[in-house]
Formats: structure tokens, C-alpha cells, sequence
């Protein structure tokens, strides 16, 4: 059965209303332009929530031969895919902004369960994959921002598009820099990066600045459905530290460097792991999603040999563990759990 060996899956381009596109069809070695499919879930069981959408597996991964959603494969083969958990716990996306995106923030575990009917907020973090010239990040307000001084700023930005900009923190940003980005706390990715983003498995997002680009947000797109008033309270306006994470070394030893990126020191719902191969091997252990950041290797299992290649994935389900590994001289791998 698919599920006694690592789990590979079909594209899975989801529609948003900023472009961009390009460089994640150079990433995963495909010929994408910028246009409005400009991110991927990886191995995703979560659903987007795109306004007058009446997919109900928009935003959830097919799994390669199999002719199954993972959501539909969680249902049947949970035990098999997951052990004794619900879910992961977390999606995992490639994003490429070729344009700002609109200054947001995601709401926590308890603004979630008491407006949202959900258990998870939205917590995230980014690893940049790659970037285009100029790349950077927004985060945090400035020193001396108020709510309502972010107020007058959201009813400006019906006419003045850059409205927002004043009042957060722009940071550049390159290859292999982490970031974490804690529930309420303000940002925006700005043009330019290609990002894996590992969070919360919901789309919640808040982001009352009225235009994307040139595309105009409903009140819904921007509120999430609830009123202004409560939305806003996702916004922290305390000061906010530097969002980026150094990485921690755990061993470095038979050609394999392993690397905590994300880990207990800055959340508990989600972590994020790099292991660079130098001729050593990976023992697949973790019922993780792994990510091929970089070079290229091998999983090999009893009777079972696959190429790896920059911007492939796969999930390891939980009955396969320690049954597979990957080889090579030259991989940056990352574990998504």
C-alpha cells in the first residue's frame, strides 16, 4: 500500500490574490510565470479559504498514484499515515511574492476557539529558499505606533496603498534565513522572497489594509468574517524583538550535519529541522513532511530506491519509520513536524 513507504504527491498550486510564481517554478524545476497560483502546499490535509471557492480540496494534496486526497487517506489509513494522532499538526507551504502582500497578523490558540470554532491560531515560521533582488520582510510596528494610529492608517488605505508602510519594521532578508513570526504580531512578506512556511494548519489571517496589488479586499477577505472591532484585537502593538532565528547545532558527525532551525525555544506547535548530507545518511525516523531545500540523494528502503532532487517532498507516515533512508554527497534536507 502507498502508505508503507514514503508518500509523494501531486502539484498542488493553490489560487491567491497576490502574483508571483516564478521563482518557485525555478526552485522545483518547472516553468512558472508570476500570475495569481503563487504558492504550494506541501503534503496539505487543511482546505484554503479563497472567497467564492466551492472546491472542497482546494488547498489539499493528491497523493501521487493513488487517487486520494490526504484528508480522505487521514480518514481510512490514520492509524497507518499518523499512529495514534489526529493530524500533523501543522502546514507546510512554498510561497513566492512577487508583490508586497497586504500587513496582516494570525490569531492565537484563544482568539481561534473563541471566535474562529477552531483549536489552532496561526503561528508560523520562514525559512527563505531563495530571493529576488531587493527581498525583505515587515515586521513588528514602530516605536510609538497605536491602535489608533493603525486605524487611521487602515480607512487611508482605501485611497493610499502605502499607507501601512510607515508603521512597520522592513528587515532584507537572504537565502537560508529563518524567521519566526508569533501569533498577533504585525508583518508582511514584501516582494521578492521564496519562502517554505511552516505553521498551524488553518488559513486565518488578518489583514485590514484594503488592497493587495491592485486587487481590492472585501471586508470578509480582510476580517475573516468577524467586525473590525474583534478582528483587530489579533494585533499586538507591544514592541516586537528581531524575527530572525539562529540556527542550533544538535551533532555533526559520519557526514550528516543536523540543525534545529525552529524548537521549544520559540514555540510548542511546530518544529523545524535541517540536515545537510556530506556522504553520510539520514535514517528517517520522524512522521515528518521532509523538504529538499537543496543538491540531490536517494531514499532507500527494503527494495525500494528513489531520486531526490532540489524542491521535492514527501511525508514519512508512521508506519514506515526507520525503514527508509536518504544518501548523499551533497543534500540540504529539511523536516517539517
Amino acid at each position: 500500500m502507498f502508505y508503507e513507504k514514503p508518500i509523494f504527491f501531486e502539484a498542488n498550486r493553490v489560487f491567491r490574490v497576490y502574483t508571483g510564481g516564478k521563482l518557485l517554478g525555478k526552485f522545483v524545476g518547472k516553468d512558472y510565470v508570476d500570475d495569481f497560483y503563487p504558492e504550494e502546499w506541501v503534503a496539505s490535509s487543511v482546505t484554503a479559504l479563497n472567497e467564492g471557492s466551492t472546491d472542497p480540496f482546494e488547498g489539499v494534496s493528491k497523493i501521487e498514484g493513488a487517487d486520494l486526497y490526504l484528508s480522505e487517506a487521514y480518514e481510512k489509513y490514520g492509524d497507518k499515515i499518523l499512529g495514534n494522532k489526529e493530524s500533523l499538526g501543522i502546514l507546510v507551504k512554498y510561497l513566492d511574492s512577487a508583490i508586497r502582500l497586504p500587513v496582516q497578523a494570525h490569531p492565537d490558540k484563544e482568539f481561534s476557539k473563541k471566535y474562529l470554532n477552531s483549536t489552532h491560531g496561526k503561528e508560523e515560521c520562514w525559512y527563505i529558499l531563495d530571493t529576488r533582488e531587493g527581498a525583505s520582510i515587515s515586521f513588528g510596528f514602530k516605536e510609538g505606533v497605536t491602535k489608533e494610529g493603525f486605524v487611521k492608517a487602515i480607512n487611508d488605505s482605501e485611497t493610499d496603498k502605502t499607507a501601512m508602510e510607515n508603521l512597520i519594521v522592513n528587515f532584507p532578508v537572504k537565502k537560508g534565513d529563518v524567521v519566526f513570526i508569533p501569533a498577533n504580531t504585525v508583518h508582511a512578506i514584501c516582494a521578492g522572497c521564496l519562502i517554505l512556511e511552516v505553521q498551524e494548519p488553518t488559513d486565518f489571517t488578518i489583514q485590514p489594509e484594503r488592497y493587495c496589488g491592485d486587487y481590492r479586499l472585501s471586508d470578509n477577505e480582510m476580517y475573516l468574517g468577524l467586525v473590525p472591532e474583534i478582528a483587530l484585537k489579533c494585533f499586538n502593538f507591544e514592541q516586537s524583538e528581531n524575527p530572525f532565528v539562529k540556527p542550533i547545532t544538535v551533532s555533526d558527525e559520519k557526514g550528516v550535519l543536523v540543525e534545529q532551525l525552529i524548537g521549544e525555544n520559540q514555540t510548542d506547535n511546530f518544529s523545524l529541522r535541517r540536515f545537510t548530507l556530506s556522504g553520510g545518511e539520514l535514517s528517517l525516523n520522524k512522521n515528518a513532511i521532509y523538504i529538499v531545500a537543496d543538491g540531490e540523494g536517494e531514499i532507500l528502503g527494503d527494495g525500494y530506491k528513489r531520486e531526490l532532487k532540489k524542491g521535492d517532498y514527501f511525508l514519512l507516515p508512521h508506519c514506515a519509520l526507520d525503514k527508509f533512508k536518504v544518501v548523499s554527497n551533497n543534500l540540504e534536507i529539511l523536516a517539517c513536524y
